[in-house]
């Protein structure tokens, strides 16, 4: 059926919430770092968001977005929160899974150093921590190197450790000479002296990073499920950007309660200060640069599109209708 009106959308969207509320639908919902951008999903379970809007959510962990996009494609897990260039790669691998919200379209990372590495140049021969070939890290790793004037793979070595705590174990024990990390971990390290060799948010990157993925197919069968899906993490990123406490409470319990608040504080600010945007349309700009870069050695990179990595149909709803503006003027 053809909304002709934006009061159509919100009548809507409204008989589907209370359609939902009758019969929630169970999910298995994966996430892929311990990091502040993963918070959507994190407040949306704690805060009762995907309740209200009839979804009963299971988060589960995976360490890496190559893991989590696995799990799409088997069909294991329907939906999951997943980084820019693991969604590109398995596409261009032909897999159908699609970013339909944009979560994250910026970029939090900083390469770090042991204490003794304080220039670049001192970097030469050692070795670099990413969580997996194929993913953000693996991505972001190569592209600070460049840009500090490193080659990857003939002066450095990219090490796949594991999910962020990994790679920051890794490093504060002297196991490897620099790791990629993100929020509160890279300002944990930089308390314990380590050195930022790169901040990759100051190197004025479009970027796709941390966005919620399913597949087509998952689409074409319960778009109503993926279309609840999109208003929870809406819903989600409005109490990030309007409520600080409630969302400094649920982002201390997954980092395990053991952050101090400065450090916390400093993690939302970035999510506010525009990582996380209020109407969460995927990043085209982002895979499109994920593309170019991709490119020089994938030739199916050079003929493919951002759009064919994402699906604005759910957001573009929930636009089009004013839902997001009248949350905000809430």
């Amino acid at each position: 059926m053809r909304l002709k009106s934006p009061v159509g959308a919100i009548v809507c969207l409204f008989l589907l919430s209370c359609s939902a509320l009758a019969q929630p639908t169970k999910l298995i919902v994966g996430y892929s770092a311990v990091s502040a951008d993963q918070a959507p999903a994190w407040i949306a379970k704690e805060s009762g968001i995907f309740k209200k809007n009839g979804l009963d959510i299971q988060l589960i962990y995976f360490t890496g977005g190559t893991t989590a996009v696995q799990a799409l494609i088997s069909g294991e897990v329907p939906i999951s929160q997943v980084a820019g260039p693991s969604v590109v790669n398995s596409g261009l691998a032909g897999s159908d899974i699609a970013i339909f919200a944009g979560g994250a379209t910026s970029l939090d990372y900083w390469l770090m150093s042991r204490p003794e590495i304080k220039r670049p140049e001192q970097l030469k021969g050692g070795s670099v921590a990413i969580s997996a070939f194929g993913t953000a890290s693996d991505f972001v790793a190569r592209y600070a190197l460049e840009k500090i004037g490193l080659t990857p793979g003939k002066d450095v070595a990219l090490v796949q450790v594991g999910g962020v705590p990994d790679r920051m174990g890794a490093l504060l024990a002297g196991r490897i000479e620099a790791a990629v990390l993100v929020p509160p971990s890279m300002f944990i390290a930089q308390m314990k002296g380590m050195n930022v060799l790169a901040d990759v948010a100051k190197l004025g990157l479009p970027f796709q990073y941390t966005g919620v993925a399913t597949s087509r197919r998952f689409i074409k069968e319960q778009p109503d499920t993926v279309r609840r899906y999109a208003r929870s993490q809406v819903e989600a990123v409005h109490i990030i950007h309007t409520d600080k406490e409630t969302s400094l409470k649920i982002m201390t319990k997954y980092f395990g309660g053991r952050i101090e608040r400065d450090i916390l504080e400093k993690s939302w600010e970035l999510l506010t200060a525009g990582m996380l945007t209020k109407k969460q349309y995927p990043g085209l700009e982002g895979l499109k640069f994920i593309l170019t870069s991709l490119a020089e050695k994938n030739p199916k990179a050079r003929a493919a599109k951002p759009e064919d990595f994402a699906d604005m149909r759910f957001i573009k709803e929930l636009d089009q209708s004013g839902f997001i503006d009248n949350l905000y003027k809430r």
